[in-house]
């Protein structure tokens, strides 16, 4: 086969799997939207149209130098400027919110992707430098997957949900002593809204317990916050013992009455999706929607929902990590 005929094969092969990703991405989407797969399948279909896209600029003589210089700036961005943002937002959260583990992972992230890219100019032989790249790959694979999770936890956000509903269930997030906090505060207005959209007031569900450091459950403090704003205390059901969004769930799904049948749960913007998912794994029929969240905590917060949902899938995760690695170390030993 000659270059051009395996070029042009290249063209036609690019557009049709496009075409077949996003199209089991809809019958997907169709039968069951709350599934991490779907954002695999999603970002798969807008990867190969963009390859194929690149493809077909790079035919176009008059287009190649502003196409070339695109991609350079792209570059640059993701090598520079990317790693750069996150060691400063990881800073500002470190400043606001304290050094716990979840608010430092834009910083680490940060100076890991620097410190993988220095490793590319430094002489390791030929087993350092294969580790290296394998370790590229990995960070190539991990952004792929973040992104197309990013992508679609947008896009689920943003699905239209059905009205009359039964019951609004409010996920904790933490309490400022034995108040709301910020964070909690936007997602209790945010269930305000859907309850008074309602002809029929819907129950109110407030889940979460007592943390460290907190004088009062937290369903407690959303009950009050609720009761302040003119809620009927008869249309509040407290759930205090959760610490998880697994049990804000199902502790909160076994306080509602058997005629509830129309359920939300609401939570943060960044947290919908993977309470969607958790909603699906324990059976429970009920979609998620959230509420906004200030944007200097979203990397940090992407990056935790990112790791909870790849712990979920951790056994598909590692296969594909160890596939990675012994196809990175048999073209070497194979070099």
């Amino acid at each position: 086969m000659s270059v051009a005929a395996g070029a042009n094969l290249a063209g036609g092969v690019l557009p049709a799997a496009a075409a077949v990703a996003l199209v089991v991405f809809a019958v997907r989407l169709a039968r069951e939207p709350r599934r991490l797969g779907n954002a695999v399948w999603l970002g798969l279909a807008l990867l190969l149209t963009a390859l194929w896209l690149l493809r077909q600029a790079l035919h176009l003589e008059w287009l190649t130098p502003a196409l070339l210089a695109l991609l350079a700036v792209a570059g640059v961005l993701v090598a520079l400027v990317l790693p750069a943002a996150l060691l400063v937002n990881g800073l500002r959260m470190w400043r606001r919110e304290g050094r716990g583990g979840g608010n430092l992972l834009s910083l680490g992230l940060g100076a890991g992707l620097l410190v993988l890219e220095a490793l590319f100019f430094v002489p390791l032989g030929r087993w350092g430098s294969a580790v290296v790249t394998i370790a590229a790959v990995l960070a190539c694979y991990f952004g792929f997957l973040f992104l197309s999770l990013l992508v679609y936890s947008v896009a689920y956000g943003r699905i239209r949900r059905r009205g009359g509903l039964d019951a609004v269930i409010v996920l904790g997030c933490g309490l400022d002593g034995d108040r709301v906090s910020p964070l909690l505060a936007a997602r209790l207005d945010r269930a305000l809204r859907l309850y008074s959209q309602e002809t029929t007031p819907p129950l109110l569900v407030v889940s979460g317990g007592r943390g460290p450091g907190e004088t009062v459950a937290e369903a407690e403090a959303m009950h009050a916050y609720l009761r302040e704003r003119g809620v009927p205390e008869d249309r509040i059901l407290r759930e205090d013992r959760a610490r998880s969004t697994e049990e804000n769930l199902r502790f909160s799904a076994g306080l509602l009455p058997g005629d509830a049948r129309r359920v939300v749960a609401v939570t943060s913007d960044y947290h919908v999706f993977r309470t969607a998912v958790e909603c699906r794994r324990l059976g429970l029929p009920f979609p998620a929607t959230g509420s906004p969240t200030a944007r200097y905590f979203l990397p940090s917060a992407f990056l935790r929902e990112f790791a909870a949902l790849i712990l979920h899938y951790r056994r598909t995760t590692i296969g594909a990590c160890v596939l990675i690695v012994a196809a990175g170390f048999a073209l070497t030993v194979a070099g």
